[in-house]
């Protein structure tokens, strides 16, 4: 019998540190998603906040980062994309059932190598498709026009 209870217990704790190691790995891409697409942007200030955020280059390289798009909400807003203010959109993803404010920062001189990236704002109110893990932001996919 102690045998029996031995081993439902350890894999009571492989089961709990498999939870948690999830857990952590959402936690750490919901704080990435916030970090590159969350917060108030000026359309005119691209090249501060992506530098400032250190979003000019592709991983791994020193080539721009050809866009990137902010949403100008709070972080409980969009959150709640992932739940009732949201439906679901092409497969794994999620689409906000209201328009927000965003700012698309595109890359001005194409093939441009860090540190001389440069981005053009352009300002926009449109619906969003984002990938939610357990409830929360952790990828923006993409603006949406319309649903027509």
């Amino acid at each position: 019998m102690q045998g029996i209870m031995r081993i439902l217990f350890a894999g009571l704790l492989l089961l709990s540190a498999t939870v948690l190691c999830q857990d952590a790995g959402v936690t750490l891409r919901y704080r990435n998603f916030i970090s590159r697409h969350v917060g108030q942007v000026s359309r005119d200030r691209c090249d501060q906040e992506m530098g400032s955020r250190r979003l000019t280059t592709i991983s791994g390289s020193n080539e721009c980062k050809a866009t990137n798009t902010f949403i100008g909400a709070t972080t409980n807003r969009i959150r709640s994309i992932c739940g009732s203010a949201g439906a679901p959109y092409g497969g794994t993803l999620t689409r906000s059932l209201q328009p927000f404010p965003i700012v698309v920062c595109e890359l001005k001189n194409q093939n441009a190598r860090h540190p001389h990236c440069q981005y053009r704002g352009r300002a926009y109110t449109r619906y969003i498709a984002i990938q939610c893990e357990q409830g929360f932001p952790v990828h923006f996919e993409r603006d949406i026009v319309s649903f027509d």
